[in-house]
């Protein structure tokens, strides 16, 4: 537990999301991907304690923001939602936004959805489809790679020293998870927002990918910066930099946002 962490549960379009807010600063939301818990943070959001008052939340259905009755997935769009009214309910708009995987899909369509409550969405490896030329083959990859579970697949992304360098409650919560792999997984990438809504963003949107990322992560990227009028920017590390590699993420943060 980092010291002077505000944490609770919020009630928020019509779920209760369990929230971690800490730091002096603007507002810097994360929004975690696969993993859906807050938890995913834990090695980035030490390092912006100075600079932003970072908010971080388990996603519907995830950990500590329990199911809703009736509960069968939640779109992309209901999962921005949630974001947007998490943030108005916590009174700390507009926010920097930084995203990771689903969670950068998640960001998209918080920036399409609710543009007043993002000050500067920073979307890291969005997997859409949409921008990818051999689909069938991502998915048959992804569907191998997580044949054995979550844990497996997440500790073949991170390896095992770093897995294991988690704290132990994370890894019970994400141990305990099925949400993502019954409700989400080859669900929500094919989000597809149209030609013409990706062109009127005025929000300012950065897409990041990193340099040693598989190759489909780079053309999903470069497939959205082309429709947002923008470029990608190609960054050290990995998927799951934010574990391995989290200085990076912090540097990048503050980078981006200096003039913003």
């Amino acid at each position: 537990m980092i010291e002077s962490m505000r944490t609770g549960t919020l009630e928020a379009n019509g779920v209760h999301l369990y929230y971690e807010v800490v730091g002096h600063g603007p507002a810097l939301l994360f929004i975690s991907g696969a993993e859906g818990d807050a938890g995913e943070w834990v090695k980035v959001v030490p390092l912006l304690n100075n600079d932003f008052t970072t908010i971080c939340y388990d996603r519907r259905g995830f950990s500590r923001s329990p199911r809703p009755a009736g509960f069968a997935g939640a779109s992309v769009e209901h999962q921005a939602d949630d974001a947007a009214a998490l943030l108005a309910g916590l009174g700390l708009t507009p926010a920097y936004v930084w995203g990771n995987s689903l969670g950068a899909v998640i960001g998209l369509a918080l920036v399409l959805r609710h543009p007043d409550k993002v000050r500067f969405a920073m979307l890291h490896e969005p997997p859409l489809f949409a921008g990818m030329s051999a689909v069938d083959q991502v998915v048959e990859t992804l569907t191998q790679a997580t044949a054995a579970g979550k844990v497996p697949f997440l500790r073949m992304l991170t390896g095992d020293i770093v897995y294991d360098s988690l704290p132990a409650d994370y890894r019970a919560r994400l141990a305990a998870d099925e949400t993502w792999l019954d409700y989400e997984f080859n669900v929500l990438e094919y989000y597809r927002p149209s030609d013409e809504e990706l062109a009127a963003v005025q929000t300012p949107v950065a897409i990041l990918c990193g340099e040693d990322s598989p190759p489909f992560f780079a053309e999903a990227a470069e497939w959205v910066s082309a429709k947002l009028g923008t470029q990608t920017c190609f960054i050290a590390g990995g998927h799951g930099l934010h574990y391995d590699q989290p200085q990076v993420v912090a540097d990048t943060i503050r980078q981006l946002t200096a003039s913003r």
